[in-house]
């Protein structure tokens, strides 16, 4: 409320609820979906922060449509059959433990038969265990062949599927993609897009404040729109609509924004 009320706007920029896709992640939204007509296997990949999380969610959207079904799964710790509960619990079935595959199985078809595409999304794949991936893989051979799974990870997930014990998992990969870090141009064309989305210029931030922003955020997405947002914060609490680097800076000096060795530092002193 404060960022509305003192830059005269309808909506927040930089937060989750306003993220709109960077051309990257259009493309590989676009891609997913095609695989999903044909019986997908795709592998997201990315450092924290650099945007699997928002691209997830646009792919989440797609279950507003009558035309899909997205079941979204995040407790990866979870063992397989708590995985199969969860899919259950999306699909609004009751399944004993006996039948419960068997079940999936058969629901699965029938949204197929409605002419729906399904999409399961798993996120911190890297935290699953491989054994579990593989039955997961097992019962999805049995599915019908318009659904994409689709995992996102970190790198750690590429490093056990290059394995040579999961070989098999990986040859049924149709489809995987790395996010890389934003460069300072797609950073500060980010920046654009989340001011011009709530009807702001770019002039909000001035040229050194703009500067420190994408040279701190060093290409990763979400420590960008951390960094935009709470500078507003600052820039309201002085009751200005300018963001300069004064407003960044305050916002650096806590102590999450510090490296270890500049905490360590800290300490000592």
């Amino acid at each position: 409320m404060m960022i509305k009320a003192n830059f005269g706007i309808m909506n927040t920029p930089f937060i989750r609820n306003t993220n709109t896709l960077l051309s990257m992640q259009q493309e590989i939204l676009n891609i997913v979906k095609i695989h999903a007509q044909h019986g997908g296997f795709s592998v997201i990949i990315g450092s924290p922060g650099v945007g699997k999380s928002v691209l997830r969610e646009h792919i989440e959207q797609l279950g507003k449509n009558r035309e899909s079904v997205v079941i979204s799964i995040s407790r990866t710790m979870h063992t397989y059959l708590n995985i199969l509960y969860q899919l259950a619990d999306a699909f609004k079935i009751e399944a004993c433990r006996k039948t419960l595959e068997k079940d999936l199985i058969q629901e699965a078809f029938k949204e197929v038969k409605s002419n729906k595409t399904l999409y399961i999304l798993i996120d911190e794949a890297h935290l699953l265990e491989m054994t579990v991936l593989r039955k997961l893989r097992l019962l999805l051979a049995q599915f019908p062949k318009k659904h994409n799974l689709v995992l996102f990870g970190q790198r750690d997930l590429l490093h056990y599927l290059s394995m040579t014990v999961n070989a098999d998992i990986k040859s049924r990969i149709m489809y995987s993609e790395v996010i890389q870090a934003l460069n300072d141009d797609d950073l500060e064309q980010y920046i654009v897009k989340q001011l011009e989305s709530v009807g702001l210029g770019i002039n909000v931030f001035d040229s050194s404040a703009l500067e420190i922003i994408i040279r701190t955020a060093q290409g990763n997405l979400r420590l960008c729109a951390n960094l935009c947002y709470n500078s507003l914060v600052q820039a309201c609490r002085d009751n200005t609509r300018n963001v300069s680097s004064r407003h960044v800076n305050n916002v650096l000096i806590q102590p999450h924004w510090r490296t270890h060795d500049e905490l360590i530092t800290q300490q000592v002193a």
